[in-house]
């Protein structure tokens, strides 16, 4: 485990902990959106580990894997704070559809109509439609939610806390994945088909509008209605 110098040896320490490396990017990259690599997140968090293997000092009084858990997380996050994957009108489209959302869901109190949400917005239903597209509401987190953005804060913290470190992000992390599926299931019936072909059974967008016989920009539609109406549940959480 350490060389003649007292240093942990690096060779040893990537071959045990890539595991690590490789767990961290995939519990990442499922709130992420599909133009996201899991091994670019994966050749980072790499880097990653070996900047915390060159770093650590034993006499911190913490354990290696958690001190190389936060280098790890902590290069990815890096990496995806450089290439910004949605433009700032996108984001913002976004936020005022899950805003819309909520709104309606506390006045309505039950999930709205894709029609109620468009006259939320003010909006024909078509435009409505149309931005939906546009946006392409494809992730649960949003870079701002990275970095800590003022009209969100703490949301990163709820949702993606450290839980390998953290017994009571572990619980955090129990109570958010509960509240997901909660949410999940009482989106619309086709909404919840959608979802659960993306996310549990790794189909992409046009796999899942031959199934359901439509066409991919309504499949790519409903999938960012959806993830504005999960969004908003889970900030309740």
């Amino acid at each position: 485990m350490y060389t003649a110098k007292g240093t942990l040896n690096r060779d040893d320490q990537l071959r045990k902990y890539s595991p690590l490396v490789r767990r961290l990017a995939h519990h990442m990259i499922a709130k992420l959106p599909p133009s996201v690599e899991l091994d670019d997140l994966i050749q980072v968090g790499m880097i990653g580990l070996t900047e915390a293997i060159a770093r650590f000092e034993p006499t911190q009084g913490v354990q290696f894997e958690t001190f190389a858990s936060q280098r790890i997380r902590g290069a990815m996050i890096d990496e995806l704070r450089e290439g910004d994957w949605m433009s700032r009108g996108s984001r913002k489209s976004q936020k005022d559809i899950e805003q819309a959302v909520s709104r309606l869901q506390q006045k309505l109190q039950r999930v709205p109509k894709e029609s109620e949400i468009a006259a939320e917005l003010g909006m024909e239903l078509a435009d409505y439609q149309h931005l939906l597209a546009k946006v392409r509401g494809t992730q649960l987190v949003y870079l701002e939610d990275i970095s800590g953005g003022n009209d969100d804060d703490g949301f990163l913290d709820r949702h993606m806390g450290d839980s390998e470190a953290d017994p009571s992000a572990r619980l955090q992390d129990h109570r958010m994945r509960t509240a997901l599926v909660a949410a999940i299931n009482v989106l619309p019936e086709r909404e919840q088909q959608i979802m659960s072909m993306y996310y549990e059974h790794d189909m992409n967008l046009k796999e899942i509008a031959a199934v359901l016989g439509v066409t991919e920009s309504r499949i790519c539609q409903l999938h960012s209605q959806s993830i504005a109406r999960l969004r908003s549940k889970l900030r309740e959480h």
